[in-house]
């Protein structure tokens, strides 16, 4: 892994740990030599784990879509920022950009995001390694669903289990560059008719 995109809020949350968990994860990101690649905001939790990184002495790549750039902040201090034109172009060039991929506490954004990567790893688009960063257990909630959801035949277990879950950033990266991509698997049976 060379590149690490990290989807996140632009607000920083009600409790204090999750920017703290922000900034643990910008600065192990840099601190691996990784490039941080995220949304392009100042603000909230996206602004500090970019300000993290760079403080760690890490590369930071930005991609914030022009309607964004205001209502974000877009963040003028990173290594490089690119503006485009989309969400959806968006969304494309931090997935080419990026070797794998992070959800940190974060909103419907954040959920939208690390799920449609997952969508297209499930459906062998991509090999990445993805995971969820889970400060203070805050995707507990979303774990417990996703294994009845897998309990239930909506998921199979070998794509649960490509959706990593950590509560330290350390942790989750060693998983996510140990990484290896599944087997192509069917991912719906056609019934006998």
């Amino acid at each position: 892994m060379k590149s690490v995109c990290v989807f996140c809020g632009s607000s920083p949350g009600n409790d204090p740990v999750h920017a703290e968990g922000a900034r643990a994860m910008g600065a192990e990101i840099a601190r691996r030599g990784l490039t941080l690649v995220y949304g392009g905001g100042a603000v909230g939790l996206m602004g500090i784990v970019a300000d993290a990184a760079l403080a760690a002495g890490g590369e930071v790549h930005g991609v914030i879509p022009r309607a964004l750039r205001e209502k974000e902040v877009g963040h003028n201090g990173l290594t490089r920022l690119e503006v485009v034109e989309t969400m959806h172009i968006r969304k494309a060039r931090m997935a080419e950009l990026s070797d794998g991929f992070v959800a940190m506490s974060g909103g419907i954004g954040t959920f939208e995001e690390i799920f449609e990567i997952w969508t297209w790893g499930q459906l062998g688009i991509h090999g990445k390694p993805l995971g969820f960063f889970n400060i203070a257990g805050f995707y507990d909630p979303l774990a417990a669903f996703l294994d009845n959801t897998a309990s239930a035949g909506f998921l199979r277990q070998a794509h649960r289990d490509m959706a990593m879950t950590e509560s330290e950033p350390a942790a989750l990266l060693d998983k996510m560059a140990a990484y290896k991509p599944l087997a192509q698997i069917k991912w719906v049976e056609k019934e006998e008719t």
